[in-house]
Formats: C-alpha cells, sequence, structure tokens
C-alpha cells in the first residue's frame, strides 16, 4: 500500500512539473498594444485643421505638404490626380479664384486601432468671384484618408470633395 501511495505521489509531482513549461509561456506572451485611437484622432483633427488654414489663406507649398508622395486627389468633374506636378497644378487651379473665401469642418475622424491608417469625412464651404466677375457660393463634402508616415507624422493619402449641387 505504500509503494501504491509512493507512486501515486510520484506520478502526480511529474504531472505538475510537466504542467509548469506550459503556464511559463502564458506569461511570455507579448503585452496588448495600448489603444492610442483617441489621441491618433485628435492629431489628425489638428493638421486637418492647419491643412484648412493654410488653403484658406491660399499657401499653396504649405497646403501640398499635408500630402503623402503617393497621395490621390479625386476633385469634382475631373480624372484623379496622383502625383505632386498633378497635385501642384490641381491646387494652382483651386486657390487661383480671386476673393476666394475657404473653410472647412471635420465631422467625424476615426483611426485604425491598428494606429496607422484613419479617415476623415467633413463638410466645406466656399466663395469666389468667377472670371466673369461673378459671386459664386459653394458648399460640398469630402473624404480623406491619412496614413502614419515613418516619422510618425500623418499625411493624406487619398482625398475625394465634390459639392452638394
Amino acid at each position: 500500500m505504500r509503494s501504491f501511495r509512493r507512486y501515486a505521489h510520484t506520478a502526480t509531482l511529474v504531472a505538475f512539473l510537466a504542467a509548469l513549461p506550459g503556464c511559463n509561456q502564458q506569461s511570455r506572451q507579448a503585452p496588448a498594444q495600448q489603444d492610442t485611437r483617441a489621441t491618433e484622432e485628435a492629431a489628425i483633427r489638428a493638421a486637418s485643421a492647419e491643412w484648412a488654414k493654410a488653403a484658406a489663406a491660399k499657401e499653396l507649398e504649405k497646403t501640398l505638404s499635408y500630402y503623402a508622395d503617393d497621395a490621390s486627389m479625386f476633385p469634382p468633374n475631373a480624372p484623379i490626380v496622383t502625383g505632386s506636378d498633378a497635385r501642384r497644378k490641381t491646387w494652382t487651379g483651386l486657390l487661383a479664384p480671386s476673393e476666394l473665401v475657404f473653410s472647412n469642418a471635420a465631422t467625424k475622424v476615426e483611426a485604425a486601432q491598428s494606429g496607422d491608417l484613419a479617415y476623415e469625412t467633413g463638410t466645406f464651404e466656399e466663395s469666389f468671384t468667377d472670371a466673369s466677375g461673378n459671386p459664386v457660393r459653394a458648399t460640398g463634402k469630402y473624404v480623406v484618408v491619412w496614413k502614419k508616415q515613418t516619422g510618425g507624422q500623418w499625411k493624406a493619402v487619398i482625398d475625394i470633395f465634390n459639392t452638394d449641387q
């Protein structure tokens, strides 16, 4: 009987020791990534507001600086605009009207949990005098897809906008 108890205790001890490495592996797992979406969304809202100020001030270089190198624009009634030269040409035309007044407001910004992509939706208003001297007022909406760059800065990779009429 004693040998049976000793055998049972030894078997239990061996089973317990065999299970220990499995318990240890669980504690080696990487800690969960911290949710930084609120911080990223605030950074994008700030960048968007600065971008709008640059466009309203007709600061072409600063306006263009918010785009990633491979970004594309989708302007209304026009082909897709890709590449820095094409974006420059498009923005030069957008900023050309005299007495241009421009503003936008982000209505939603949502960052991916991964922290490297986000989108922004919003509305814009603009007024200007056309080539014939007539006042023009337009309202519209936009979508911008943002991508975090290697240095941590957010840049637009997709910029879609069109008027309501």
